[in-house]
């Protein structure tokens, strides 16, 4: 369903009747809880959970009047989601809205009743979050970060044109992550068509990221490709790619913000603000499982021009173009 024919969804009869207005019939104050893995970037959960607030005011339910919101952060701890999901169950949450796939599985494995909104998360039929993306038929719905493997396809176009003469690229993975084999083999085919050479490093905790740059650059890649995961939405990432004087592609304009190279991907704030529609939706009465779980229509390009010249690249003038943002 597009975004536009879910706002009217939204906005149509479907909601009205006597028994729906949760938040503002009852006198206790609605809990919702916030489950993230945590991020270490400026402009991660914290504000995240702000646009999230801000949302939800617009849509006429205030913290501290009809809603309450609890946060549970990882503080980029994946093992503790299972706990923090089970916290939020304990304290009787009304609706649970998760960060990133693993976030969304530990709070389904906690329950099965709770209405979960889930933002940015992989494959959620084929990890059984859902029945299908259209009818849910659960208590799980939300956005999907999966759109086709196509954008990983365009992102290292994007990747090649930034380095003309790139003939190795390396593809930086999470192997805990049952949608990146995939997008591997989505990348390593896009990489053949475009008579570059390809391989899979893996990276499961934080501590390994940095070998596995190290053995990049070791191998003399000439650039890295990062596929999109919670545990790559690092400060670091960026870093390393510098001090290794690799040309990076992201999915996150954030990563680009912190000092990668490019990023191709969906707008994460965006996504919030369409999370807390879900919210809004659900506490006039909507149940998880009619509402369709929707994928991102709008993606950007953002390169950052420092540290091209940082990296002594000159970005094409035909790229810069068709960015969505560049920064200075």
């Amino acid at each position: 369903m597009r975004r536009r024919d879910f706002i009217c969804f939204l906005g149509g009869g479907f909601f009205v009747c006597p028994c729906v207005a949760l938040a503002q019939q009852s006198a206790k104050l609605t809990k919702i809880g916030w489950l993230t893995p945590g991020s270490p970037l400026p402009g991660g959960a914290p504000a995240a959970q702000q646009t999230l607030r801000q949302s939800l005011k617009h849509l006429g339910h205030i913290e501290g009047r009809d809603i309450a919101i609890e946060i549970r952060n990882a503080n980029r701890n994946f093992d503790r989601l299972p706990s923090l999901a089970a916290e939020l169950v304990d304290q009787k949450a009304d609706i649970i809205v998760t960060v990133a796939t693993q976030a969304a599985v530990a709070a389904r494995k906690a329950t099965s009743t709770i209405p979960i909104v889930a933002i940015s998360v992989s494959d959620p039929v084929g990890l059984g979050l859902v029945e299908s993306l259209a009818r849910p038929g659960g208590n799980v719905t939300g956005l999907s970060f999966s759109v086709g493997l196509d954008i990983f396809s365009k992102g290292l176009e994007f990747l090649k044109e930034a380095v003309p003469g790139l003939q190795m690229v390396a593809l930086l993975v999470d192997p805990a992550n049952p949608f990146h084999a995939a997008a591997a083999s989505q990348l390593e085919a896009a990489a053949l068509a475009l008579n570059v050479r390809s391989s899979v490093f893996q990276a499961r905790r934080l501590e390994e990221i940095a070998t596995a740059f190290e053995a990049i650059a070791q191998a003399h890649y000439g650039a890295v490709f990062v596929v999109a995961d919670t545990l790559f939405f690092t400060e670091s990432i960026a870093k390393l790619a510098l001090r290794y004087q690799l040309p990076s592609m992201h999915q996150f304009r954030e990563v680009v913000e912190a000092g990668g190279l490019l990023s191709y991907g969906t707008d994460f704030t965006d996504l919030v603000r369409r999370a807390a529609m879900y919210v809004d939706a659900i506490l006039k009465g909507a149940k998880p499982a009619d509402l369709p779980v929707q994928q991102p229509t709008k993606f950007e390009l953002v390169i950052n021009l420092n540290t091209a010249r940082a990296l002594g690249l000159t970005i094409p003038p035909t790229l810069l173009v068709r960015a969505d943002e560049v920064m200075e």
